[in-house]
């Protein structure tokens, strides 16, 4: 295989939501920044369109299998051609993918397929570099809500909008997870949405905003029972660096035994502005570059609460040793974008930009 730069991300989101002209926005504003654009085509329409309707199989779960097998050979097909099309980089777009479906299963459903499928939810899931959920119009935009867009789709707004929090909370959990919401106008929604695909990317700086909250331990029962949360244990290991503005990390991440790796480079640019570089690692790599450890460091370990709710994307990190207390972090897209906080939880006092709370710092063994 070569040495080209090749990310694969989802978009995805409520029927009407602007799906079909976002992929018009990502050929033109990508082709320009010197990307191989590759779309991977919706699989429910195309089986939808070509007879094979939902409504007309005998077995939902043999349907639903079916068409992830679908998802996923066009998807490696899609892969390995990207490494041979001309090009130093490229951007698989996949409309909708693998979890879009697991809004149309029950939990028995669904856990069926992925044993026919030999995987497990956060393989499938995490299986993408980005998702990108744009917001259906039912949700803040009804008046421009329509189906004559998508003859694959019958939903009345009000199913519409339900399907929209499914396909969020199918998501949910991811390590790189966006909403775009109706809080603007169209053109502005498709701006917001290239803007995020853009910083994904690098293109030509990847930044970070995050606002960042010390808080009261949540009830984590009824937190973890929210449709739109999901859990994931983390363990995260800081390597040495002759840079003092610099981390790197290396990050084992997932749920149930099942994980993904991933090593980060961080430079702090204001309190709210990093630069951040993220990539995939396989285990091996990974295992490998635990020699590389910090010794001044500890692995930290902590389970993460990743939370879709009021437009934002929420990280809710609990200590094994806190006692009363978590952390919380907000992604944004700008440093004056407006932070409302998820129902149920205490927030205690802001600590963006406070030492104290870094990572590294909680990180740090003592003495050190």
């Amino acid at each position: 295989m070569s040495e080209k730069r090749i990310s694969k991300i989802v978009i995805t989101g409520g029927p009407c939501a602007g799906k079909t002209t976002a992929m018009s926005w990502i050929q033109n504003a990508f082709t320009k920044l010197g990307y191989t654009v590759l779309f991977v085509d919706e699989t429910a329409t195309q089986l939808i369109s070509g007879g094979a309707a939902p409504w007309l199989a005998t077995s939902n779960r043999d349907y639903q299998w079916r068409l992830i097998g679908l998802q996923l050979a066009k998807e490696t097909a899609f892969e390995k051609l990207a490494d041979i099309l001309p090009g130093s980089k490229a951007l698989i777009v996949c409309d909708r993918a693998a979890m879009d479906n697991r809004a149309y299963m029950t939990d028995d459903e669904f856990d069926w397929v992925l044993s026919q499928l030999g995987t497990n939810a956060v393989s499938l899931r995490d299986r993408y570099d980005a998702v990108f959920h744009l917001v259906t119009a039912a949700k803040g935009a009804e008046k421009y809500y329509t189906l004559a867009n998508n003859a694959a789709r019958t939903e009345t707004v009000a199913e519409a909008a339900a399907l929209d929090d499914r396909l969020v909370s199918a998501w949910t959990g991811h390590p790189h997870f966006r909403l775009i919401d109706n809080s603007t106008g169209f053109e502005e929604k498709m701006l917001r949405l290239i803007r995020e695909i853009t910083t994904f990317l690098g293109e030509p700086i990847p930044l970070e905003i995050e606002r960042k909250y010390l808080i009261a331990l949540p009830d984590l029962q009824a937190l973890g029972g929210r449709p739109n949360c999901e859990r994931v244990d983390i363990v995260q290991t800081y390597l040495k660096t002759d840079d003092p503005s610099e981390e790197v990390r290396i990050r084992q991440r997932g749920a149930d035994g099942h994980f993904i790796y991933f090593k980060t480079r961080k430079k702090k640019l204001t309190d709210l502005k990093r630069i951040e570089e993220e990539e995939r690692l396989t285990q091996d790599e990974y295992l490998a570059l635990m020699v590389q450890a910090d010794p001044a460091c500890r692995p930290i370990r902590k389970q993460r609460y990743c939370l879709s709710e009021n437009g934002l994307y929420y990280e809710i990190d609990i200590f094994p040793d806190w006692d009363g207390l978590a952390l919380m972090e907000i992604e944004l897209n700008s440093e004056d974008q407006a932070v409302v906080f998820p129902e149920g939880i205490r927030v205690l006092r802001e600590v963006t930009g406070d030492p104290a709370y870094s990572n590294r710092q909680l990180a740090q063994l003592p003495g050190k």
